[in-house]
């Protein structure tokens, strides 16, 4: 599943007003933090990451580990920020424009 750009910036618009729910810190990415983030992407969707100033991976290359693990999308890297969204299997909340 890929997102079309126009889809990319109505989830850009919607992600603006979420605040992180998950902090990738020193320990990086384990698998614990990625089971969690499967987890919340199946009731929310759309969740927001904050990398903290003690993670020395690079964002961007944080962002596409958690969407393959997740099979999610990466719907924006900014500065110390990933948005990630994925449909819902059961009764998915957001509707993509066509």
């Amino acid at each position: 599943m890929t997102i079309t750009s126009k889809q990319r910036a109505y989830l850009k618009s919607l992600a603006s007003n979420i605040t992180p729910i998950f902090q990738v810190g020193k320990a990086s990415l384990t698998p614990e933090l990625v089971t969690a983030v499967s987890e919340a992407l199946e009731k929310r969707e759309l969740i927001k990451l904050s990398v903290l100033k003690n993670c020395f991976d690079d964002p961007s290359e944080l962002a596409d580990i958690i969407a393959e693990r997740t099979k999610s999308q990466v719907v924006q890297v900014i500065g110390k920020k990933i948005i990630l969204y994925r449909p819902a299997k059961k009764n998915p909340k957001i509707q993509l424009p066509k």
